[in-house]
């Protein structure tokens, strides 16, 4: 299991990785440090994501698919999102949130799971919905 600092609107998270996703986990962890913007998810409730295009998640020259895939993240839970009906991205709930897209509900790979700071993320989706996008960034926690 690694670590993972997550530091969004001024705010610093600490995660830990999902053993039940674990080509998702490896390809991310190669992808360290990542920076992005954080933006609300609005149609799927209280969310933040970042939006990734058409990128692809590889692990091992191939394309990393669903493994623990869901639609109902609980507070604290990132998903990725390989993408497909919709773009590749990584959505991170603050609170009651079903994923979805215009064309219905989506599923997402559970990969990380905040474990340190997760009382401020409802503020921090708050912040992202009133204030717009936020920066954000994940690093290895070494140790």
């Amino acid at each position: 299991m690694a670590r993972i600092r997550i530091t969004a609107g001024g705010d610093s998270f600490v995660a830990e990785t999902h053993d039940q996703a674990p080509r998702t986990v490896a390809a991310f962890l190669k992808m360290l440090p990542y920076r992005q913007k954080l933006i609300h998810v609005r149609w799927s409730g209280e969310g933040c994501w970042v939006p990734m295009g058409d990128f692809v998640l590889e692990h091992e020259g191939e394309t990393v698919g669903y493994e623990n895939h869901t639609c109902h993240p609980s507070v604290g839970d990132i998903l990725f999102y390989p993408g497909g009906y919709s773009e590749t991205e990584i959505i991170m709930a603050y609170g009651s949130c079903s994923f979805s897209s215009k064309v219905g509900p989506l599923a997402g790979n559970h990969f990380l799971t905040i474990v340190d700071g997760r009382e401020k993320l409802h503020a921090l989706g708050v912040r992202t919905l009133w204030q717009g996008a936020q920066d954000v960034s994940f690093e290895l926690i070494e140790g």
